[in-house]
Parts: C-alpha cells; structure tokens; sequence
C-alpha cells in the first residue's frame, strides 16, 4: 500500500471523508524551497498549504501555486494569510497552533472557505475544534527528518484524542501530520483520521 493508498483508505471511512482531500503537503522553506514541482505530482484531489512564512516572493509563490492547483484539480491553503488567500482565489487558510482562534473570524467571513489549523496537544485540538476550524492538522505522529528527537504523539494516543475529539464534536476531521510515510501509517487504519498531512513523507512517495 502506498501513501497515497493509505489516505484514501482513511478519507473514504470517514463520514465527510469526499469533501476533504486525503492528502495535505505542506511546504517549507529549507526542505521543499520550490514546491511547484512537488505540487505537479499531487494526486488529483489533494491538498496544499503554503506556509514559506519568510520567503519574500511569497505572494508570487502563492500566485503561481494557485494557477498550478486549479489546472490539477488540487485544493490551495494559504497559511496565517487570509488577505492573501483571497488575492489568489484560493480555497482557505490554515492557521498555527498559536492562532487557533483566526479561525472564529475568517469562518463567519468566508464560510466557504475549508479552514485548517495545526494542534499538537489534547488542549489545542479541542480549542480547533470549537474554534470553527473544518479540520485540524494533529501531530507529530512520529518522529520526522526535521526534528527526528522531538517527542511524539504516538499511534495510540493519537487515536484516542481522535476518538475524543469526534465525541465531543461530532465527525470532527483530524489529519495525522509528521513522519507518517507508507509503513509507519499501517498503524493509523484505525485511528479515524481523514487523511495526512506532511512534507518529506509525501514528496518522497510521490517521487
């Protein structure tokens, strides 16, 4: 099974599962400085969240990524950005942990807008999730390139808050994001996530 497989096992189990896409790449200055190319290999229906948060052709990027995503069929996020998402025509904005709360505003602005943030803790995911987010990036799930010491969530306990979010807000989405790659994410077929979320995992798959 490839990555690819793995979201689409997970996207279609989950009851909203057809209007999220199953996988999410996220960019990245040092890691993915172009990310159009990686961009061109997206399955037809995933997702992209530009972060390059210091880049200083951001909006040139995000420009050119909105052109490539409506041309393949992908959905583009633009991270912490909502002026700028409405420039590009794009699909939403994803939001960091730390502004959660961005996510109350832009939904009653742009209620079609699909609206993602990050949440590494039990805390921040219940906080997305009454936030009015549509879905929450959750992880590290495992240990990734970047950060390959940095404490994880792990398999079970991220599928427990899965479980414990989606009680307390019914069907909410959780994408497993961090070190989840073809083999290590066999671990998350039961954990009710909707898809993943990722860099190098996804990238290298893709190549």
């Amino acid at each position: 099974m490839t990555l690819s497989d793995l979201a689409n096992s997970l996207n279609s189990r989950h009851p909203a599962g057809h209007l999220y896409p199953p996988l999410l790449l996220l960019t990245d200055e040092k890691r993915l400085a172009d990310p159009l190319p990686a961009a061109a290999r997206l399955p037809h229906g995933s997702g992209v969240i530009l972060r390059h948060y210091n880049d200083p052709n951001r909006a040139q990027l995000a420009k050119e990524l909105s052109m490539l995503c409506r041309r393949r069929g992908l959905r583009l996020l633009i991270a912490g950005d909502g002026p700028m998402a409405m420039r590009v025509a794009a699909h939403g904005v994803h939001f960091p942990e730390a502004r959660i709360m961005e996510a109350t505003s832009w939904r009653q602005r742009c209620p079609c807008w699909l609206i993602t943030t990050a949440a590494h803790t039990w805390k921040s995911l219940v906080l997305a999730a009454r936030a009015g987010s549509d879905a929450a990036l959750l992880g590290s799930v495992f240990p990734t390139e970047s950060h390959p010491n940095a404490a994880t969530i792990g398999p079970v306990r991220f599928t427990s808050w899965v479980t414990g979010v989606q009680r307390l807000q019914r069907g909410y989405p959780v994408y497993a994001l961090g070190g989840v790659t073809a083999e290590s994410g066999k671990r998350l077929s039961n954990s009710g996530a909707i898809g993943i979320a990722g860099i190098s995992g996804i990238t290298r798959a893709r190549n």
